[in-house]
């Protein structure tokens, strides 16, 4: 019988990969800005062969610390989630054992032209909910806002140059003015429409392949698994 694991257990003892993320990541920090942790774990195969599952995701044990099973850490970054593909980028790295470095060095099998879609589609959700701000309050969250035009500036340099780059470096000050609501908000939408528009424009002749190398991703979660079955075999 396998004994369960507490998901701080689960955070501890079985990360194999975290980075620093937010804003110190994006080069946009200010002197109060938080330390976002991300991380990646693997549950112990046996977990799974449970009734009870192991979780998906984790948050804490920490403050600002959240973290993957790297199952579903795979699967997300194969649909493109932008903060899942973001995480393999991070300028940041705190941890990588074996097999955290492996999953960096397939940071490349994840990407596609499918983040078009993805990046574009979140930034125009969260803009719709700026757009309700700003007809109740007469002002967006402008942290958002600078958030939402790194967004989509990461993207359309991304299916340009096929290299996903998050600190924004001589743009940090145009993007802080936003922050600090000193760019009306009309402007802030023409940037976000021309940036958007320039990503589209970029697909076509993009450097990414269609689709992400998803034979090469489950070859790498199977072996880990694989190895962790074995391990597991080997302490009885």
């Amino acid at each position: 019988m396998t004994t369960p694991l507490s998901p701080a257990a689960l955070v501890r003892d079985h990360t194999v990969y975290s980075c620093v993320m937010g804003s110190r990541a994006f080069g946009l920090a200010t002197e109060g800005s938080d330390t976002d942790v991300r991380g990646v774990f693997v549950a112990p195969t046996p977990l799974f062969w449970c009734f009870d599952k192991p979780p998906t995701h984790v948050e804490g044990p920490a403050d600002e610390h959240f973290s993957w099973e790297l199952e579903r850490f795979c699967d997300l970054a194969l649909r493109a989630n932008p903060t899942i593909l973001e995480c393999l980028h991070s300028p940041l790295p705190l941890h990588a054992d074996a097999r955290g470095e492996e999953l960096l060095s397939l940071s490349t099998a994840f990407l596609s032209r499918q983040v078009l879609t993805t990046f574009v589609g979140y930034a125009q959700s969260q803009r719709r909910k700026i757009d309700a701000d700003v007809r109740r309050h007469g002002a967006p969250r402008w942290k958002h806002a600078m958030h939402l035009l790194r967004l989509v500036g990461s993207c359309r340099d991304l299916l340009r140059t096929g290299e996903l780059t998050l600190d924004v470096g001589d743009a940090r000050e145009a993007l802080l003015a936003v922050r600090r609501g000193e760019v009306p908000w009309p402007e802030v939408e023409n940037r976000l429409d021309r940036l958007a528009t320039s990503a589209v424009a970029a697909e076509p002749g993009s450097p990414l392949p269609a689709l992400p190398d998803r034979a090469r991703v489950e070859d790498f979660l199977v072996r880990t698994r694989r190895e962790s079955a074995l391990a597991y075999g080997e302490s009885l």
